[in-house]
């Protein structure tokens, strides 16, 4: 069981699309990790939005001209996902042991993005192992995207995977190091408590 399942139980699917419409309703922008993907690859790109959730990311991109999957293990997340956005691709499967080619899914996206502290809520053990199956769901010089939270403060649980673990992983499975942020509206990185890290294979 991976760490946002025993922290939700695998049913919040509706709970979490409350509280971004809500976000949305009072102004907030709720967008940020769609915007900074679009400014890294061009309308027409393949996106692979990896621990999609209830699809908010995926379905901002598309909306912008983008073609992509979504890929969750938490089915009630999937659910409201699928109804949003029922033209879109979305799949159930743990992204550690996730075959695009077996899903039916061609490979070779331009972009993968892990939003929403995607890493930090796997299975324990695992990050090596997933860290490499977006690798290879990447064409040559496609870019791996992921935000998440390094401390308590930006984190549902305690934390458990520091950036040079991430980093590591990455770079085991193909990936170099580009970019690196504080904000998805790309602030500069500043060893604080939240990271989105850009790598390339």
């Amino acid at each position: 069981m991976n760490r946002w399942e025993q922290l939700t139980g695998g049913g919040s699917g509706e709970r979490y699309a409350a509280r971004f419409a809500e976000l949305a309703d009072q102004g907030e922008d709720v967008h940020g990790e769609a915007r900074f993907c679009a400014a890294l690859v061009p309308p027409g790109s393949r996106v692979l939005d990896a621990g999609c959730g209830t699809g908010r990311v995926l379905s901002r991109l598309a909306r912008l001209g983008y073609d992509g999957v979504g890929v969750d293990q938490d089915a009630s997340m999937l659910a409201v996902a699928r109804r949003g956005a029922p033209e879109l691709t979305w799949l159930e499967a743990d992204l550690s042991a996730f075959d695009p080619a077996a899903a039916g899914v061609t490979a070779g996206f331009d972009l993968v993005v892990a939003a929403g502290n995607v890493f930090p809520l796997l299975t324990p053990g695992t990050e090596a192992a997933v860290a490499a199956t977006l690798a290879r769901a990447l064409r040559p010089g496609g870019l791996l995207v992921a935000g998440f939270g390094l401390d308590r403060a930006h984190l549902p649980v305690p934390p458990a995977l520091t950036l040079a673990d991430y980093d590591a992983h990455c770079t085991a499975a193909g990936l170099t190091l580009t970019d690196r942020f504080a904000t998805w509206d790309a602030d500069p990185y500043d060893d604080g408590g939240y990271a989105v890290s850009v790598h390339r294979r």
